[in-house]
């Protein structure tokens, strides 16, 4: 790979992620400061996240795989993203933001494959050379956070009340414009799919792999994913609100805390997976969800604010040992003939039904628990803590990890 291609892949991915960190990290505080959405509106909203990622894949498998070159569709989809979030940006009101944030969404959550996709149309060797381009994209979701809290202080107090929030769709909106041109220059990655070969919705959705659920040990980790992302969803849909209402400052910068301790974890990943096998591993990651949401629920902005941190801090922990390591569990069960219909399979339960479920749960709970006073977050945050300890008390007690080459 030369260096052109591989700044022209860095900055791609740079730009990816960063498009999402830009809005999706503020949009809970968004809905509820300056939309006055209810939590049930919030999860709805925060919902088409996993629309997004249920239709992803027919997008990918039926469109992008078989007819057109990989890069001129993520250009084409992040251009029109760009001017559903000016539509985004514009709303004064709920029931209007809905509609262009689904029909972005749709569109976003296949970007995602396709920077895969182009990336790895470029590689000799993925497994040595995609951790050095996708760190830019982690790098791009912090450096989006540290903007937003940091040089434009717009989840201040004096921001979120002239409601500034909304400028996060624009600034997001003008990095889409900018990712959607500039991927017409990126290296030609052709369809996958020769012409005439058929495609089917199994094959799409991952469907193939569902014999993998025969073995009961699959089945229980495939049925313990979709648990955990109902806690997950918690966090997604009301830490950067519980941070701003709790009078934290800078609440956005401070939780790429989140993601520099998700780069750093992820070293420590393979070592820990080596000496305590798959199953400490996944129940390492669950018990850090239950841990976190308990540290958030006793800890404040004061004196306690050090729990906070800790708290933000484990999201390494929750996301790499569980859901990485889940991915490694996966394509080693899976076999060659049915990888990626397996990884299809398991990001449809997790991203799709799990979060769909989860944010549910969430908008659901944040409403029962917030009276004339504002949110009980105590509440608010031991719920999900209790729903990650049960789901550690199952995998605990029903996986039987065999300690092998492929566990």
């Amino acid at each position: 790979m030369t260096i052109g291609i591989r700044s022209k892949l860095s900055f791609m991915m740079f730009l990816e992620f960063f498009i999402w960190g830009a809005w999706f990290v503020t949009l809970g505080t968004f809905l509820d400061k300056s939309l006055h959405a209810t939590g049930a509106q919030s999860g709805e909203v925060f919902s088409t996240q996993s629309w997004g990622a249920i239709i992803a894949p027919f997008i990918i498998g039926l469109i992008a795989d078989k007819y057109f070159n990989a890069e001129k569709i993520l250009g084409v989809l992040h251009l029109i993203g760009a001017v559903l979030m000016y539509q985004m940006y514009s709303a004064t009101d709920v029931s209007v933001f809905y509609p262009y944030v689904l029909g972005y969404m749709v569109l976003y959550m296949p970007t995602l494959a396709l920077v895969n996709s182009v990336s790895f149309n470029q590689m000799n060797d993925p497994e040595t050379e995609f951790s050095s381009i996708r760190v830019f994209g982690t790098a791009g979701w912090i450096i989006a956070g540290l903007a937003i809290s940091f040089l434009f202080h717009w989840d201040s107090p004096d921001g979120i009340g002239k409601g500034m929030l909304k400028n996060t769709f624009l600034m997001a909106g003008i990095a889409s414009a900018v990712l959607g041109v500039f991927s017409f220059t990126l290296p030609a990655t052709p369809p996958k799919v020769a012409k005439g070969e058929k495609v089917t919705i199994s094959q799409v959705l991952g469907l193939d792999a569902l014999k993998l659920l025969k073995d009961p040990n699959y089945a229980i980790f495939f049925v313990a994913s979709i648990l955990i992302c109902i806690p997950l969803a918690f966090y997604y849909q009301n830490a950067n609100s519980f941070l701003t209402d709790i009078k934290m400052d800078n609440p956005t910068g401070k939780m790429t805390i989140g993601q520099i301790s998700e780069l750093l974890f992820l070293l420590c990943l393979p070592i820990f997976f080596k000496k305590a096998g798959f199953k400490w591993t996944i129940l390492v990651g669950m018990l850090a969800w239950a841990v976190r949401y308990v540290l958030f629920a006793y800890g404040n902005a004061g004196d306690l604010s050090f729990m906070l941190l800790i708290g933000l801090a484990l999201h390494g922990v929750c996301y790499d040992f569980f859901f990485v390591s889940g991915q490694i569990y996966t394509d080693a069960r899976a076999g060659a003939q049915y990888k990626s219909a397996a990884q299809g399979m398991i990001t449809l339960a997790t991203y799709g039904v799990g979060m769909l479920i989860g944010f549910y749960v969430a908008g659901k709970i944040s409403d029962s628990y917030n009276g004339p006073s504002g949110h009980d977050w105590k509440m608010i945050w031991l719920i999900p803590a209790s729903i990650a300890g049960a789901v550690f008390l199952l995998f605990f007690l029903s996986f039987k990890e065999k300690r092998d080459k492929s566990a």
